[in-house]
């Protein structure tokens, strides 16, 4: 069948984003096809476009997405025609359907939308990841979160609080930092007026804190290993500025304090489908009990994707953002 989709055949801006006819062939053993009723947003897409994290050309573009299945592959078993599922894991979700693998596709709950749960699969599933696997936050502890006022960041400072921690949030305007603080952090650095590792020694009187959370990468490394208490974890789980740099552990700057670095990556923690399927079962949960109230701040037309990634890329949106078919 034919559908819409946005292709790239060249990575660069969001120009390169083209609006095309694509044909969806029947679904191969152990696919599916899924007809989108909701596509999320997430900054791997724009690592994507911009080749950061290359993809071999022409391409789709996207990775979150929520829908209709509308057909089954031989040797599907757990799903069926009709069925609502939500999936992250394969590359083209900007598009009215497509084929993907039947072991990524979670089914949505009654009680959960498709928006909900295509705007919260990868970042809901992220921070479960991060807070409860990664940084192990618990009652007591203290935590800091780079651009807290994105989708992640926003769903991070609920579920933190949510564990009994205290939150600081880092943002860049006034504006931003409201929407931390409504959002559950304790307290909010602006960071176009503030150093960032001064106010968090100033908060937590000198001693750091227990867990950086940190998706910006290159500009914020330095800030977050002077954040951190002694033997303090830094969750490094993107690069929006660009990569982190190389660590030389024989650097006396690093020998001062005893500290922990991991990298991140929901795809390695979800590769297994069990653990894929608890952690989502995990982000229904917070939702359900309103520890995480969801809130979508921008909805975008499918084929306007360029502008959204435009929006994003000069600083103007906050929160969650959706494309809908």
């Amino acid at each position: 069948m034919e559908v819409k989709a946005i292709r790239i055949e060249k990575t660069g801006g969001p120009s390169v984003m083209k609006w095309k006819t694509v044909e969806v062939p029947k679904p191969k053993k152990g696919e599916v096809t899924v007809r989108h009723t909701a596509v999320g947003f997430n900054f791997i897409d724009i690592n994507h476009r911009t080749g950061r994290y290359p993809l071999e050309l022409p391409t789709g573009i996207g990775s979150e997405a929520a829908g209709v299945i509308e057909a089954v592959g031989v040797g599907v078993k757990d799903l069926k025609k009709g069925q609502r599922v939500v999936y992250i894991g394969a590359v083209g979700t900007y598009a009215e359907a497509q084929n993907v693998p039947a072991d990524i596709c979670v089914p949505i709950p009654r009680d959960i939308s498709d928006e909900i749960a295509a705007a919260t699969h990868l970042k809901g599933m992220t921070v479960e990841m991060l807070v409860e696997r990664v940084g192990k936050v618990k009652k007591g502890d203290t935590v800091l979160m780079h651009s807290a006022a994105g989708g992640v960041g926003l769903l991070l400072c609920q579920w933190a609080k949510a564990r009994g921690a205290t939150v600081i949030g880092t943002a860049s305007s006034a504006a931003k930092c409201k929407e931390i603080t409504k959002a559950g952090a304790k307290h909010a650095i602006d960071t176009s007026k503030k150093d960032v590792a001064k106010e968090v020694m100033k908060i937590t009187k000198g001693e750091g804190v227990d867990v950086v959370f940190d998706p910006v990468g290159k500009d914020t490394y330095e800030t977050s290993l002077a954040c951190l208490k002694e033997r303090g974890l830094l969750a490094s789980f993107g690069g929006a500025s660009g990569p982190v740099p190389m660590v030389d552990l024989n650097e006396f700057r690093y020998m001062a304090k005893a500290w922990f670095l991991t990298r991140a990556s929901l795809f390695n923690w979800t590769a297994k489908r069990d653990d894929r399927l608890h952690s989502a079962k995990r982000v229904f949960s917070m939702i359900r009990t309103g520890k995480v109230k969801v809130k979508i701040n921008q909805r975008y037309p499918l084929e306007d994707a360029a502008k959204l990634h435009k929006d994003i890329e000069s600083r103007k949106l906050t929160g969650i953002s959706m494309l809908v078919p």
